[in-house]
């Protein structure tokens, strides 16, 4: 705003106001009339051209008009003397050829109250040509009469500089059914104090009427409470009976149906409870974990198929699982012989005594050994040496014939990865099978794997033509036993050096002629890699500790010890 009338932007008044039209204080010449002022008429004056501080060099704003000091005007008269320092008694003269601009009238607070008429500028006003017309006041009948004294008229136009343009509100009508949370209660804003730019309260029809509500707003209003209300307490529900509720579990050891469920490798107890779930086992997962978690040995449960019974306590199942015995796998361990797998394999299948015995002998061709396999007449079984020692896991589909071939491609792989056929030249073998024979019989006298490296260089050392103490006779009592198919530690041993048989080391030189039993990996590394210590001989004299010599001397007081050991056990 300037001292002298309204900026440059357009601040309209609402349409329907009889002064409407207020076009940046420029137009015609107004309709004056006599209006009273402090006992005195007013009287006009040109008004003063607009003076702008941008614009301090145009011509025609150079001079200041002078306002006349009236009585009764103190106000306007200090205005003019502060603004105009060189004021002039008397109208300002008409200039030629260029009319003079009429004076604004001020009011009582010295602001500009828009009466006067700017009738020439130096930029073109695009809002000239709006007319304005002075009225009287109320006081002198028969003249204008007054449009801001009815109850429904507009408030009077403010100061410039007191102005503040903010749009009316513009308010539709609200639709049947037009539901407004806020609005229950009352009508209006928050607070309940603020008003309409025309006056109304907030919350009512330009007509003053109360808005509607419908009963079906209401009703919708209603259910959509009880709807959020009730799903919201279904859900808290569930939620508090998953958190705290004990899980959902059957009872007893299960109604007889039987299912197989495996358990993979890695599998957490989460993961296992989900599984019975899915099968029908447990009511639910939650329920065995529960039970496993307070079961000392819950957490010991191993991968592998299980016979189960269907609808079993979460407490039945994991009793069931951490018995090894329930567990529906066949696991052969290192060193185990053949006739001990073929009877687990039975038993397990629930087969009659000697039928994978005599799957293996008549398919022993067709199980897939490898080509430098099988091939000695003499062999008590070909498969010996190559069902490998790990768990197979069982399942309903599960044969004899099936797992065989599982077995002997395990130990095939094995062998293959290995490469026992380039190792066997090195360490002075004639084949492969002799480096799988060496490993059974190292696995069948050792303990452990140090014991295996040590054992394994004892073979190399009887075996050697130089070897004049047991002339090239490796002497294992293991030997004798694979034949007997027994596992004895005290037995005749003149009995034994005079049996005459193929895998017998008491009675042949070297190696027998098949292994006695599957190696596991320990003794089959340890056999590509021996202990190069020069042992000989080796005894065990307590059962649980492996001792090796170099000379024969102390072998024989090895021996006496562990004899003398062996009567004071047997009370003699």
């Amino acid at each position: 705003m300037t001292d002298y009338g309204r900026g440059r932007g357009p601040e309209p008044w609402h349409p329907e106001d009889p002064l409407y039209g207020d076009q940046g204080w420029t137009g015609h010449q107004t309709q004056q009339g006599p209006v009273p002022y402090a006992g005195a008429p007013q009287q006009e004056y040109q008004q003063e051209p607009q003076y702008q501080q941008p614009y301090p060099q145009q011509p025609q704003y150079q001079e200041y008009q002078e306002y006349q000091q009236y009585p009764g005007y103190p106000q306007q008269q200090q205005y003019a003397q502060q603004h105009y320092p060189q004021p002039q008694q008397g109208y300002a003269p008409e200039q030629a050829q260029q009319p003079q601009p009429q004076q604004p009238v001020y009011d009582s607070q010295g602001w500009d109250t828009g009466q006067g008429q700017y009738t020439a500028a130096v930029q073109t006003d695009p809002y000239a040509g709006a007319d304005y017309a002075q009225h009287p006041s109320a006081g002198y009948p028969g003249e204008t009469p007054d449009l801001y004294g009815t109850d429904e008229a507009f408030p009077p136009p403010q100061p410039p500089g007191r102005r503040h343009l903010e749009p009316e509100a513009v308010e539709e009508e609200e639709p049947e059914g037009d539901l407004r949370v806020g609005d229950a209660g009352r009508d209006g804003d928050d607070d309940g104090d603020d008003d309409e730019p025309d006056g109304r309260r907030g919350g009512r029809t330009k007509g003053g009427k109360p808005k509607k509500r419908s009963g079906m707003a209401c009703l919708i209003a209603a259910v959509v409470i009880l709807g959020v209300v009730g799903g919201g307490g279904y859900y808290g529900y569930s939620y508090i009976k998953a958190r705290f509720a004990p899980a959902e579990d059957f009872a007893g050891e299960g109604a007889g149906e039987v299912v197989d469920v495996e358990i993979p490798k890695g599998a957490g107890l989460g993961q296992m409870g989900r599984i019975l779930k899915e099968a029908g086992v447990v009511a639910s997962a939650q329920a065995f974990v529960d039970a496993a978690n307070a079961n000392p040995k819950g957490k010991s449960i191993q991968p592998g198929v299980y016979p189960m019974n269907k609808k079993m306590s979460g407490a039945a199942a994991v009793a069931l699982m951490i018995d090894p015995t329930k567990l529906n796998v066949i696991t052969v361990t290192e060193g185990m012989r053949n006739s001990k797998v073929y009877e687990a394999i039975d038993k397990k299948l629930g087969k009659p005594d000697g039928t994978t015995k005599e799957i293996a002998q008549r398919e022993a061709k067709n199980l897939g050994l490898p080509a430098w396999a099988g091939n000695n007449p003499k062999l008590i079984d070909p498969l010996e040496g190559f069902l490998f020692p790990t768990r197979y896991d069982l399942s309903k589909d599960s044969t004899p014939e099936s797992l065989l071939k599982q077995m002997v491609k395990n130990a095939s792989d094995k062998y293959a990865e290995l490469g026992i056929e380039a190792k066997a030249k090195e360490l002075g073998l004639e084949n492969p099978l002799q480096v799988v024979t060496v490993a059974s019989l190292v696995n069948a006298e050792g303990k452990n794997h140090d014991d295996f490296r040590k054992m394994s260089e004892v073979v190399y050392n009887r075996m050697k033509k130089t070897n004049d103490v047991t002339n090239q006779k490796i002497e294992f009592d293991s030997t004798y036993n694979y034949v007997k198919n027994q596992s004895e530690i005290n037995f005749n041993l003149k009995e034994a050096q005079a049996f005459n048989n193929p895998y017998n080391t008491h009675f042949i030189k070297g190696l027998p002629v098949g292994p006695i039993g599957n190696p596991g990996m320990d003794a089959l590394t340890a056999t590509l890699n021996p202990d190069h210590g020069g042992w000989m001989f080796f005894v065990s004299v307590d059962g649980n500790t492996t001792t090796f010599t170099k000379t024969y001397d102390e072998h024989l007081k090895l021996v006496a010890e562990f004899q003398e050991r062996q009567k004071q056990k047997n009370g003699g």
